[in-house]
């Protein structure tokens, strides 16, 4: 199972064509693929034709989604948020800081197409697909 982020559903949505959005077309349906639901958020809000809203929605109702923040994981948030700081890294969205906590704590792999991941695979150990 991986768990796949908005970067790359909204490149996949848009027809982007990229390594994470081919990736994610060629598990889709042969591989287990969760979502969160900061995740389904993010990606159902940049819809601006309800076409197209609806058919994200409904395939994105197909997946596993979890709940991606709790008080529990919230402080475990915020301290790889202090560690990446004494590290020098700022991390500048607090949702991708969840996104990734989550991953940690869960061993999961996260598929994305976003830089701001790097640090976090680099020092807290976040596996990347």
């Amino acid at each position: 199972m991986m768990l796949v982020d908005s970067s790359v559903w909204i490149d996949y949505f848009n027809g982007v064509q990229n390594r994470p959005a081919d990736v994610l077309d060629q598990h889709l349906g042969n591989a287990l693929i969760a979502t969160g639901d900061l995740i389904l958020q993010e990606v159902l809000q940049g819809f601006r034709d309800e076409r197209d809203f609806r058919t994200a929605k409904r395939l994105l109702g197909t997946l596993p989604v979890f709940n991606l923040c709790n008080v529990h994981l919230a402080i475990e948030a915020a301290g790889n948020y202090r560690y990446l700081r004494s590290k020098g890294v700022t991390v500048r969205k607090t949702v991708d800081m969840v996104i990734a906590t989550f991953c940690i704590s869960q061993e999961l792999p996260l598929l994305h197409n976003d830089r701001h991941f790097e640090p976090m695979s680099k020092y807290l150990g976040l596996q990347v697909v």
